[in-house]
């Protein structure tokens, strides 16, 4: 038998106490049953699979967003990971599945088989030292030299190994302006590359939730397996009504999350200075029948991008549950971190029902090219 050394958190570490216990069992045993029950569901998992549309893998994973969006399109995810370990917490507490680590160190070919690759890769810029050096030579540059050393390589490189039907990227808006443009033209060129038909949208969240936040979407389709005539378009159907912020908002909430005197004065003289100088920074008060503006991660700081204005008493932010909706995540949605992390992850997370919107339209895309391919594989038998 081989030994494994393991920490817990002292929550888990108490529930495995009290089961030892109650199972008059040592920790250890309590232990190598739970693996081997994980291990038993995950190959249960597995099997499952047949039941479900398409098969998809979960990269950059974050708390699970893009998961919940392409369940709900019909899919079974075969594979996730994310390095965090707060958000890998947040993950395991929705799914029952812990993400692996560090993408850098997974070989692609261990990844499994998969019809969708999802992703949510860092916007990062790209050395053109490799590259320039490979031209001076005269020699050809592919995406591996073009890529190299961030994780956008990993997206490439996997996609190469499995050649998936399809893939969905997400990024920030600026990704297009990024490095005077250069980053998103050697994105699109490595796609290409890699011999899928790419196709992007900057599209903005507040269709779905009371939030404006636009992201960038790019999804590309095999060339190999559908051709080059391959078309597809971003027609999205919006939320009816459309959502406002109080839809969004608790009606009791604690008062941890009104802003302190101190607070409320610096960010109103913050406001005041950058006015003056004509700059447009400062706090925002969230219209309560409008949207907000877009939550980021620094949101645990202090809030001010989304204040929640309240009768005779400083401004509130919003609760993590409150950042959870305007995020477009269910209720039942589970946030077992504190609410430093929460806020960090929820302000890194996606639109969920946006992304569901575009999920579906690549699953219905999908399903009308495989039709059509199997009924000219049928063609040419007969």
């Amino acid at each position: 038998m081989k030994q494994v050394h393991i920490r817990v958190d002292d929550g888990l570490y108490n529930e495995l106490s009290y089961y030892s216990a109650l199972m008059e069992q040592t920790m250890q045993d309590c232990v190598r049953e739970a693996v081997a029950y994980y291990v038993t569901d995950m190959r249960r998992k597995q099997r499952e699979v047949k039941d479900r549309q398409f098969t998809f893998i979960d990269l950059f994973a974050g708390i699970g967003g893009m998961r919940i969006a392409f369940d709900r399109a019909g899919g079974h995810c075969v594979y996730s990971n994310e390095w965090n370990k707060y958000s890998q917490q947040t993950y395991f507490a929705n799914f029952g599945e812990q993400p692996e680590g560090d993408i850098t160190q997974v070989a692609a070919s261990s990844i499994p088989d998969h019809d969708i690759l999802v992703a949510g890769f860092p916007c990062q810029p790209f050395s053109i030292a490799g590259v320039s050096k490979k031209n001076s030579l005269g020699r050809a540059t592919g995406f591996e030299d073009k890529t190299q050393g961030t994780l956008f390589f990993d997206v490439c490189r996997i996609l190469k190994e499995k050649r998936p039907k399809a893939f969905m990227l997400e990024n920030v808006k600026n990704l297009c302006s990024h490095d005077k443009g250069r980053t998103f033209k050697v994105i699109l060129e490595a796609l290409e590359e890699l011999d899928y038909s790419v196709f992007y949208s900057v599209l903005d969240g507040q269709q779905f939730v009371p939030q404006h936040r636009e992201r960038i979407l790019i999804v590309g389709f095999d060339r190999k397996k559908y051709g080059k005539n391959v078309h597809f378009d971003f027609e999205l159907t919006p939320a009816f009504p459309k959502p406002v912020m109080r839809d969004i908002l608790d009606e009791n909430v604690d008062e941890k999350y009104t802003l302190s005197d101190k607070l409320w004065t610096y960010l109103q003289n913050y406001a005041t200075k950058h006015k003056a100088a004509g700059n447009g920074f400062g706090y925002g008060i969230a219209p309560l029948d409008g949207v907000s503006r877009t939550i980021s991660a620094r949101y645990y700081k202090d809030g001010s991008e989304i204040l929640i204005e309240q009768k005779g008493k400083n401004p509130r932010r919003l609760t993590p549950r409150e950042c959870a909706r305007l995020q477009g995540f269910p209720d039942d949605f589970k946030i077992p971190v504190s609410d430093t992390q929460a806020y960090k992850q929820f302000g890194n997370s996606v639109v969920v029902p946006l992304m569901e919107n575009v999920a579906k339209l690549i699953v219905k895309k999908i399903e009308e090219m495989d039709l059509a391919e199997g009924k000219e594989l049928q063609r040419k038998v007969i």
